[in-house]
C-alpha cells in the first residue's frame, strides 16, 4: 500500500489515475498541515506549495515528488537528489493554455483592450485615446525556443508576423523548418517590436533583461513575460517606463507573489494578470492527469518519463535496457563485496549492441550497486551520481568494438588504494545475465546467490582440499566454475551454496596454503 499526499488544489477528474486505485491511499492537505509527513511515498504539488530541504527531510520515506505544471522553482532539487527522491513534472499539460494566453495578452497590450474597458465601464466613450497596433507586420522577438515559444511562433506565423528567436540551444535547421530567423539577445534587442521570454528561471537566466540591455530595445517596445517572475528585471522595466522608452508591458508574472502595491501596477501601459497562463479547465485537468499517472507507474516500479533528476525512458527503450541494467547493478554489488578497500575510480566499457543504449541509465545502476554496501545513507539511481562525486570516486564511460564473440560486453574497472579488480559481464537471451571474465581470467557462471570466489594456484588437489572441507562442515556445493590462464600458474573458482557459509567453514578454508585469497559474496 503506497501514501500519496496531494498538497495543492487540483482537478479531481486528473487526479483520476490514482483516486480510483486500490493499491494506494490518496490525502488531500496541505504539506505543512501534516503531521505524519513520514508516511508518504508520494508528494504532489502545483506552485504553491515550497517542497524545500526541511519539508523533504520530513518525508524519509518519499520516492517521488511530482510537479503538475512546467515549472519547479519551488521544489528543491538539490535536496530532492542527495535524498534519492525523483522530480518530475508536466511539460506538456499547459503547453497551449499558456502559450494561447501570452498570445492574448500580446493582443490586448497592443490595442489597448484592458484600458478600454475600465474606461467604457466608467461610462466614458473615447474612442480616440485608445488607438492600437496591428500585430501585422510587426517583428515578434522571442527568447526560449522550447514547447511553449515554439506554439506562439505558429500563432504569430498566422498573423503574418517576422519572428526572431534568441535561444543557445536551437538548432539552425530546426529554426529554418520553423521559418524563424535565430539571433543573438542583442540582435533580438535590437531589431524587435514585441518582446516576449519563455525560459525557465535559472541563475543565467535571472535579470535576463536587465537596466543595462533595455537600453538595445526600440523606442515603444512592447515587453511580455508569462514565463516565470524576475526573466525581466522589474526596477529596469519601471526605469525605462518612466523614460517613456517603453510602449506597454504585460504581466502574468512577477518577482514576489502576489505584487500588492507593485510601482509596475500605477502604469496605465502596464496590463496585468495573476499567474493565469496555464489556468484553463483544459490544462488543469491534463497536468494533474499526466502527473498523477506518473506517479502511480512509478510506484508500480516503472520507469519516470519525465524526470527532473533523472534520464527519462521510454517504456519500450526501459524494456530493451532492462536485462543491462540489472547485469551493471548486479556487477557493482559483486565488485564491492570484492574490493573492500577505499576506491578512486571506475571505468565501464560498453561493446556491442548496449553501446548503442542510454548507457548513463545503466552506468547509474553500477554505482548503486557498489555503493549500496559502502554508505549508510540509502542508494538509488537518483543520487548514485551525487554519493559518488562527494566520496571522490571518479567514473567514466568508454565504448568499445571488442565483443570477443558475444553480441553485448560490459566491462569494469575498479581502481583501489592497494589493488585492482575487472570484471566482464553479458546477457545471453535464454540464459539471462552472465559473468565471463574475472580479473582476465575466463569464467562463465550465474551472479546470483551465496558465493565464494577463490584465487589459487592451479596445482593437483587444491579443488579437492576445498571440497574435503566443506564436507566435513556438511556444506554442499551447488555450483562450481574454474577458470586459469596457464596450467600450473594462477587459477580462480567460484563456488555457490545453498546457503550463506558460516564463519568457521571460511576460516578453516582459508588455511589451505594453496589459496591466495578467498572472498564471499552475496548477491
Amino acid at each position: 500500500m503506497g501514501y500519496i499526499l496531494v498538497s495543492d488544489a487540483m482537478s479531481e477528474e486528473g487526479l483520476a489515475p490514482l483516486l480510483e486505485a486500490d493499491h494506494v491511499t490518496v490525502v488531500q492537505k496541505n504539506a505543512h498541515d501534516v503531521t505524519d509527513l513520514h508516511l508518504y511515498d508520494a508528494l504532489l504539488v502545483r506552485s504553491q506549495t515550497k517542497v524545500d530541504a526541511e519539508l523533504i527531510e520530513k518525508m524519509s520515506n518519499l520516492k517521488i515528488i511530482a510537479r503538475a505544471g512546467v515549472g519547479v522553482d519551488n521544489i528543491d532539487i538539490d535536496a530532492a537528489t542527495k535524498h534519492g527522491v525523483v522530480v518530475v513534472n508536466a511539460p506538456d499539460g499547459n503547453t497551449i493554455s499558456t502559450a494561447e494566453h501570452t498570445f492574448a495578452m500580446i493582443a490586448s497590450l497592443m490595442r489597448n483592450i484592458p484600458q478600454a474597458t475600465a474606461s467604457i465601464k466608467n461610462g466614458n466613450w473615447n474612442r480616440s485615446a485608445f488607438q492600437g497596433r496591428e500585430l501585422y507586420g510587426k517583428t515578434l522577438g522571442i527568447v526560449g525556443m522550447g514547447r511553449i515559444g515554439s506554439e506562439i511562433a505558429k500563432r504569430a506565423k498566422s498573423f503574418e508576423m517576422k519572428i526572431k528567436a534568441f535561444d543557445p540551444y536551437l538548432q539552425k535547421n530546426r529554426a529554418d523548418k520553423m521559418g524563424i530567423e535565430s539571433v543573438s539577445l542583442e540582435e533580438l534587442l535590437e531589431s524587435c517590436d514585441i518582446i516576449t521570454v519563455h525560459t525557465p528561471l535559472t541563475k543565467a537566466t535571472r535579470g535576463l533583461i536587465n537596466d543595462e540591455n533595455l537600453a538595445l530595445t526600440k523606442k515603444g517596445v512592447y515587453l511580455i513575460n508569462c514565463a516565470r517572475g524576475g526573466i525581466i528585471d522589474e526596477s529596469a522595466l519601471v526605469n525605462y517606463l518612466d523614460k517613456d522608452h517603453i510602449a506597454g508591458v504585460a504581466l502574468d508574472v512577477f518577482e514576489v507573489e502576489p505584487p500588492e502595491a507593485h510601482p509596475l501596477l500605477q502604469y496605465d501601459q502596464v496590463i496585468a494578470t495573476p499567474h493565469i497562463a496555464a489556468s484553463t479547465k483544459e490544462a488543469q485537468l491534463n497536468v494533474a492527469t499526466q502527473v498523477a499517472s506518473e506517479v502511480l507507474s512509478f510506484l508500480d516500479g516503472r520507469p519516470a518519463q519525465s524526470s527532473i533528476n533523472l534520464p527519462a525512458l521510454p517504456k519500450d527503450v526501459f524494456e530493451q535496457m532492462e536485462p543491462f541494467y540489472h547485469l551493471t547493478k548486479t556487477m557493482g554489488r559483486f565488485l564491492s563485496q570484492c574490493m573492500r578497500e577505499p576506491v578512486k575510480e571506475v571505468s565501464i566499457t560498453y561493446a556491442g549492441e548496449v553501446a548503442s543504449l542510454e548507457t548513463s541509465v545503466t552506468t547509474r545502476a553500477f554505482l548503486v550497486g557498489f555503493l549500496q554496501e559502502r554508505v549508510d545513507t540509502g542508494i538509488n539511481d537518483v543520487n548514485a551520481t551525487m554519493t559518488a562525486k562527494q566520496r571522490d570516486i571518479h567514473y567514466g564511460e568508454k565504448i568499445s568494438t571488442e565483443t570477443k564473440g558475444y553480441s553485448n560486453l560490459i566491462s569494469v574497472e575498479v581502481r583501489g588504494e592497494q589493488t585492482t579488480f575487472t570484471l566482464t559481464g553479458t546477457f545471453v537471451q535464454g540464459y539471462g545475465i552472465r559473468i565471463v571474465n574475472v580479473n582476465s581470467f575466463d569464467i562463465d557462471f550465474l551472479p546470483e546467490g551465496h558465493l565464494v570466489y577463490i584465487h589459487h594456484n592451479d596445482q593437483p588437489g587444491v579443488i579437492g582440499k576445498v571440497g574435503h572441507i566443506l564436507a566435513q562442515h556438511g556444506v554442499n556445493i551447488a555450483t562450481m566454475q574454474v577458470g586459469r590462464k596457464t596450467a600450473g600458474g594462477e587459477a580462480i573458482m567460484m563456488l555457490s551454496f545453498d546457503r550463506v557459509l558460516t564463519e568457521d567453514v571460511v576460516h578453516d578454508l582459508s588455511f589451505i596454503d594453496e589459496l591466495d585469497s578467498l572472498k564471499t559474496i552475496e548477491l
